[in-house]
């Protein structure tokens, strides 16, 4: 298996550190002497240390991980910076030589039989040196190939992998689910960092998506990813790449951390909420390699086989269909984008046939965002779909009402007063219904609200409240 994420010291500036670290002289006695290290690891790690290539290669053949532990050793009890930069990039080395060499990691040798290798816990705590981007780089690349060549990958994580209870895995969790939740968890917070985001290059988002994107080959660590918040960091990313033009390579892997994520339905039903369906038909549009077109075309075409979820609607309010007729025009060496572009657009047309005012209505209650569109204001809507307000117990009414209660926005809150005003007049029962969903109560509260056009949005629907049936026939009228 190769490992992309581990040839990235091609800059001259980045070439130049890397041979500066692993030009340093260790002195490897005095942490012999210290304890921090056993007198057989000194010995393996004198004898490795500064050989050519071809002898490292015969050294790690015959006793690999007696040579690995050793090493482990030192970065688990050392924290002098310059030698666990060194050590890192020792073992980068190494897997670049020969990515099968991963294994090494899980493998006891006869030298360390007191205990079984733990290479997780040594390489979490050297995520945690923020004085030290470049130990913190090569701890993440390697915790991930550490993850990716675990002897019991097979199981899956319980999270999700095999049977929808995953009831198959009950018996056999997989040991390093913790690890891989708390890495996640530490993905996340960095690609959530407004600091990382902004820098240029952003390196410490380059290393995130391209482990992300290696761990997400699995179902498993989807899930996890999705409970950690992870979908709600891509659109911030995807966002920053896409308007970069030196950042293809990122934009490519975070449409491919969502192609990924699209195999799971719980994140299908978020994506567009948190803006990342608008996203990909952008990155559709503007893409200028291939291969970024063809995975942001990829991950809308799994969302189109939800179909119950109706983000096709979505995707052609995106503009996705005209995106999709200009990229038909083009001519594509990869077949799978033809037959991708023909299948998008038998999909929009299907789903292009009229959303209807009242769905598109509801898509905006249900986004917990309101703008005031002229749908809003017509009483032509409300008369032909106040009815709908009934489905599934009144239903869009109830977000409605949660929007008017816990919203901060200024302009959500005009509209909703507003809207549950119209809802009011036109509605049969509509004082009634409103009464006994505590919306009174609610809109009475932003009376005094800081914001004026709140504060008259809220009285015009409290006076709608107070007026009886025959006023508001009047109004209606």
């Amino acid at each position: 298996m190769a490992y992309a994420y581990l040839n990235d010291d091609s800059l001259p500036e980045t070439s130049q550190l890397w041979a500066d670290i692993l030009g340093r002289d260790v002195q490897w006695e005095t942490y012999a002497t210290a304890r921090l290290i056993t007198d057989k690891d000194l010995q393996l790690i004198r004898r490795y240390d500064k050989r050519s290539p071809e002898l490292k290669s015969s050294m790690l053949d015959e006793s690999g991980p007696a040579y690995v532990e050793a090493f482990m050793t030192v970065l688990k009890n050392v924290t002098q910076p310059d030698t666990v930069q060194y050590v890192l990039a020792l073992l980068i080395q190494m897997l670049q030589e020969n990515p099968t060499r991963a294994r090494l990691f899980h493998q006891q040798s006869d030298q360390h039989l007191s205990a079984q290798p733990d290479p997780y816990t040594v390489l979490e705590r050297l995520l945690q040196r923020q004085d030290d981007w470049w130990s913190q780089d090569k701890a993440c690349k390697l915790l991930t190939i550490v993850i990716e060549s675990r002897p019991r990958k097979a199981l899956g994580v319980a999270n999700g992998a095999g049977t929808s209870d995953g009831s198959a895995y009950a018996a056999a969790v997989d040991p390093a689910e913790t690890h891989i939740s708390l890495f996640l968890d530490w993905l996340v917070s960095q690609l959530n960092n407004r600091a990382n985001l902004a820098k240029n290059p952003p390196t410490v988002i380059n290393t995130s998506i391209s482990c992300l994107a290696a761990l997400l080959k699995e179902r498993g660590a989807r899930q996890l990813f999705l409970r950690a918040g992870g979908l709600q960091v891509l659109p911030g990313v995807m966002q920053r790449a896409k308007d970069s033009p030196t950042s293809s390579q990122l934009l490519y892997e975070t449409c491919l951390c969502v192609w990924q994520m699209t195999f799971l339905r719980p994140a299908a039903e978020l994506m567009a909420g948190v803006g990342l369906v608008k996203l990909l038909v952008e990155v559709c549009r503007v893409a200028q390699k291939e291969k970024v077109f063809r995975m942001a075309l990829a991950a809308l075409r799994n969302l189109l086989g939800f179909e119950d979820l109706g983000l096709a609607s979505d995707m052609v309010e995106a503009g996705l269909n005209k995106v999709v007729i200009t990229r038909q025009l083009q001519s594509w060496g990869d077949e799978d984008v033809v037959e991708m572009l023909g299948y998008v657009d038998e999909k929009l047309k299907e789903g292009i046939v009229i959303v209807s005012n009242f769905d598109k209505y509801k898509k905006e209650v249900m986004s917990g965002q309101l703008e005031w569109s002229p749908m809003h204001s017509s009483d032509l809507f409300w008369r032909e779909n106040v009815d709908k307000f009934e489905e599934r117990d009144f239903q869009v009414l109830r977000v409605l009402l949660k929007i008017i209660e816990t919203s901060r926005d200024v302009k959500t809150l005009a509209v909703g007063c507003h809207d549950l005003g119209q809802f009011i007049i036109h509605h049969p029962q509509g004082r009634y219904i409103v009464n006994d969903l505590r919306g009174k109560e609610l809109v009475m509260r932003l009376l005094s609200h800081s914001d004026e056009e709140v504060q008259k949005q809220a009285l015009l629907c409290v006076q709608k409240l107070m007026l009886s049936k025959d006023k508001l026939d009047f109004l209606k009228g």
